[in-house]
């Protein structure tokens, strides 16, 4: 039992519990089908229906009229029921036109009203003599017993939902045998019987039940050959007539544990269903069988008409109530449906589900379930629907096949259903799936990135890579200049510290997102934050070094704020200086840490030379600071000068530094370009070991440079030459250049 049920975990883990789902669901369709409720089964027959509807029973004979009690009928000789001696009139006349058997689609259960020893009894204002005479002149009840005697005449009878009359049982049945099985268990059942009045039963040559079972739906789709009635087996209406013109004595009934299998006369085997329902293949409504009964009595009816025909007698008027409901017709008269039973069996043309076909729809259920089941994550969600609009073709056509070769019912929607069922449960576990991933996106990725990025990786999480990848990047690190003077200004209001960092790293931090950044982590008052990753951004060079002017642009307007408030609060004003160092080069970026906690962060030798860089922007008075891979990238966009040529720690190789100074209308301002040039003519002498004319380069610039912003780059390089003028630089120039920048 444990093992039993450790095998879902098992399966759950190794095949995920969308697919376990998904092999319940198979298991629960399966045992589904098997019960076969009500729903599926009305499912299935509407499947029938269509086949019907788009390709009826094409009649090749028409064995079967019906002599209609019309409209016209009822016009011209009254409301029914009519004298059982016109009726008597009616049979004589079919009976000289040939007629193989004539069969009434309606009960006579009581005597005729217009008997004449009735009539003489309820008449009023009759003398004695007259109504002596009418009561010796024979019953209408016996006329038409003697036409019925020398005719071949099948009475109908119905079954009655509750008992009305005991039955007598010393009037003649229809005798039946059974052959391999029990029948009787699977018939259904009527509690009581209506039958006609006893000198019509007693010369009849059959009696069958003409009551018409309707599916659920309240369609007829099948017509039981054999009932069971107050306890009496009985056939229907059109199985006596077919019994009584073959001259068969018995119907014989083939059954087995399953049901019933067929039923047999002289000649002729009708195969059934279980229940000894006959699936009738139905023909378009035919109007060309039908003959009016007024027509019949006043001899107006061809023998070509009636000749070796079997008739069915009943009616289409409306006011009459046997209209039923048909999977060709809405509104089919219920003596034609009897008419197009006698056709289908007549025909061979019934329908019948095989025995074979539950085993069918299980096995293509289960194949196309687990084929779903399998495939689907690897298949895609096109690609699947494009298979299974194929299965579903096949399962159609195999179907539609076995109907019309055939004329076999096999469901193909039991297996469509529970294919598509699955289906769904795969497309909605992966929509869960799918919106937790896009919510894990949007809690790892909120904080670090712009709104719009953070959407973008939700609805296309294939653009992120987790885990590692390589990739160039531009780091930035950012920090504020003496923050320990800061700190100590507020030993006595820490909370005012934390207010204080919160007003300040907000923007720092809106200035970046803005810029398509993302936040790798806070450290105190520094900020590290990374372009290209998690979303390819192609000029993330110049993005993050726009984010640097936005931070000191929006670092200015604070200290204006504050600067203000302090006026007015009478405290000290202490402003906030930012250094912010940026450098591109290839990293490796994902997310990194342990299992219990990991950051989305970035490893590499440019994530450190772009901390190194943002401790250098003090050294040279600019507060950013490049490396040369960033500042060629945006040389055309930027004010960018070049600082230095220095060695980092860690590093082999030297690296020239430069300062972002400003946007295009720096750059193309007519002093900026001066002093970049005086600049280049300066460090050209530096590096030439031209000291003289490396310092009237300086004094050129500090004279160009009225706002003092190149002060500090001065100041070092002078005090370097200085230090050159008494102690030479080695002859190694480039080798000790390191010393050179200490």
């Amino acid at each position: 039992m444990r093992r039993l049920k450790a095998v879902p975990r098992w399966f759950a883990r190794r095949f995920g519990y969308a697919r376990l789902l998904c092999l319940l669901l198979l298991i629960g369709f399966a045992a589904l089908r098997l019960a076969d409720p009500g729903p599926m089964q009305e499912l299935r027959l509407r499947t029938f229906d269509h086949f019907q509807l788009l390709q009826p029973r094409v009649k090749t004979i028409r064995p079967v009229v019906i002599v209609d009690i019309d409209e016209k009928s009822l016009a011209k000789l009254g409301q029914w029921p009519w004298s059982r001696t016109q009726i008597a009139d009616m049979i004589i006349n079919l009976t000289n036109l040939g007629a193989a058997v004539i069969a009434f689609d309606a009960v006579f259960a009581e005597p005729d009203r217009l008997n004449p020893a009735l009539v003489a009894k309820t008449m009023r204002y009759l003398d004695e003599v007259t109504r002596s005479k009418l009561s010796e002149l024979p019953s209408n009840d016996q006329i038409l017993a003697d036409a019925i005697r020398r005719a071949r005449v099948v009475l109908g009878e119905t079954g009655l939902a509750t008992v009305t009359t005991e039955l007598d049982k010393t009037l003649p049945v229809t005798g039946f045998a059974t052959l391999g099985g029990e029948a009787e268990p699977f018939l259904f059942e009527f509690p009581g019987l209506l039958r006609n009045v006893p000198v019509l039963e007693a010369t009849a040559a059959g009696r069958g039940l003409f009551t018409i079972r309707t599916e659920r739906d309240g369609i007829v789709r099948r017509v039981p050959m054999v009932l069971r009635a107050q306890g009496v087996m009985m056939p229907s209406l059109s199985l006596e007539m077919l019994r009584v013109v073959s001259g068969t004595p018995t119907i014989l009934m083939k059954a087995d544990q399953a049901g019933i299998k067929s039923v047999r006369l002289r000649g002729l085997e009708i195969p059934t269903d279980a229940n000894s329902q006959l699936w009738v293949h139905f023909a378009a409504q035919d109007p060309s069988i039908y003959i009016s009964a007024s027509d019949v009595l006043d001899g107006k009816v061809p023998l070509d008409r009636v000749s070796g025909k079997l008739v069915l007698v009943g009616t289409s008027a409306v006011g009459l109530n046997d209209i039923k409901t048909t999977p060709v017709s809405p509104a089919m008269p219920g003596v034609e449906v009897h008419a197009q039973v006698l056709e289908t069996a007549l025909t061979g043309a019934v329908l019948s589900q095989p025995n074979w076909g539950l085993a069918t729809e299980l096995l293509a259920a289960l194949l196309l379930g687990l084929l779903v089941i399998a495939s689907a994550p690897q298949l895609g969600a096109v690609t699947l629907v494009v298979v299974g609009g194929v299965f579903a073709t096949v399962l159609i056509g195999i179907s539609w096949y076995c109907y019309m070769q055939y004329r076999l019912l096999v469901d193909f929607t039991y297996p469509m259903l529970s294919t598509t069922a699955i289906y769904l449960t795969l497309i909605f576990a992966s929509f869960v799936r799918e919106q937790s991933q896009r919510r894990q996106i949007r809690s790892a990725f909120r904080q670090y990135l712009s709104p719009t990025l953070v959407e973008q990786l939700a609805h296309s999480p294939e653009k992120l890579v987790l885990g590692g990848e390589e990739r160039e990047m531009t780091i930035m690190f950012s920090d504020v200049r003496g923050f320990t003077t800061i700190s100590e200004s507020y030993k006595q209001d820490p909370q005012g510290l934390t207010r204080l960092m919160n007003r300040f790293l907000t923007p720092l931090t809106n200035a970046i997102i803005a810029r398509k950044g993302t936040i790798d982590k806070y450290m105190g008052d520094a900020i590290m934050a990374f372009w290209n990753a998690p979303l390819d951004d192609p000029a993330h060079q110049l993005n993050a070094c726009e984010a640097a002017l936005d931070m000191l642009e929006r670092v200015d307007a604070l200290n204006k704020e504050r600067e203000s408030e302090a006026e007015h609060g009478g405290h000290v004003y202490i402003p906030l200086k930012v250094g912010v160092g940026l450098n591109t080069g290839i990293c490796v970026v994902g997310n990194l840490g342990s299992d219990l906690r990991f950051d989305y962060s970035v490893l590499g030798d440019s994530v450190n030379l772009a901390s190194r860089l943002e401790g250098q922007s003090k050294e040279y008075g600019f507060p950013i600071i490049v490396g040369s891979a960033t500042a060629l990238a945006v040389k055309d966009q930027l004010a960018i000068l070049e600082l230095d040529f220095i060695m980092v720690k860690g590093k082999k190789e030297p690296e020239v530094i430069y300062a972002i100074a400003g946007r295009e209308d720096v750059m193309y301002s007519e002093r900026f370009q001066r002093l970049r040039n005086l600049t280049i003519e300066m460090l050209a002498a530096y590096r030439g070991r031209d000291w003289e004319e490396a310092l009237a380069a300086i004094a050129r610039g500090r004279k160009t440079d009225q706002g003092q912003e190149l002060a500090r780059l001065y100041d070092l390089y002078e005090a370097r030459i200085r230090n050159y003028q008494t102690n030479p630089p080695p002859e190694d120039w480039n080798g000790a250049y390191a010393l050179l920048t200490k």
